[in-house]
């Protein structure tokens, strides 16, 4: 298999990493390495055949992770950082419309389906968004229409 990263390359992680249940120490779940940090590869290998894993030590929070290739850009990269992540619940900021027929309300509940960075700004991020109101319906939404759901004025 061909590894994108090296030994002692310097890496970005673009998602949060949780504990699956195979980091000692914490609980399934837990909060390991927020997305954003940067670490160095420290050893490659592979799970079930066909899935490149780096071991990957973060100095800021130091700890050691196993990474996934998908997981991981370089770390000079450029990145965007972004104010949700995927499978989080999100409040629509404002109304918004798909043409005369569909609309979502301002204050609907959605969950985030895929973040999708397409430059260097943070106009730059798209969220793929499937709206409670919409069933079936997946919508390219900007991050200054979204809203915490922790933002009571928005629910």
């Amino acid at each position: 298999m061909i590894t994108q990263f090296d030994l002692d390359d310097d890496v970005r992680v673009i998602r949060n990493v949780r504990n699956d249940g195979t980091y000692p120490g914490a609980d399934m779940g837990d909060l390991l390495v927020r997305r954003g940090s940067v670490g160095t590869v420290i050893d490659v290998g592979t799970f079930l055949i066909d899935q490149i894993i780096y071991t990957v030590h973060f100095l800021d929070v130091d700890r050691i992770v196993g990474c996934r290739e998908e997981e991981l850009i370089g770390a000079d990269e450029p990145w965007v950082p972004s104010t949700f992540e995927s499978r989080e619940r999100v409040a629509a900021a404002k109304v918004l419309a798909l043409g005369d027929d569909c609309k979502v309300p301002r204050g609907s509940i959605g969950e985030v389906l895929r973040v999708v960075r397409n430059g260097t700004e943070i106009s730059d991020v798209i969220y793929h968004i499937h709206f409670d109101c919409l069933p079936g319906r997946t919508l390219a939404v900007p991050e200054s229409a979204l809203a915490s759901l922790s933002e009571a004025h928005y629910v």
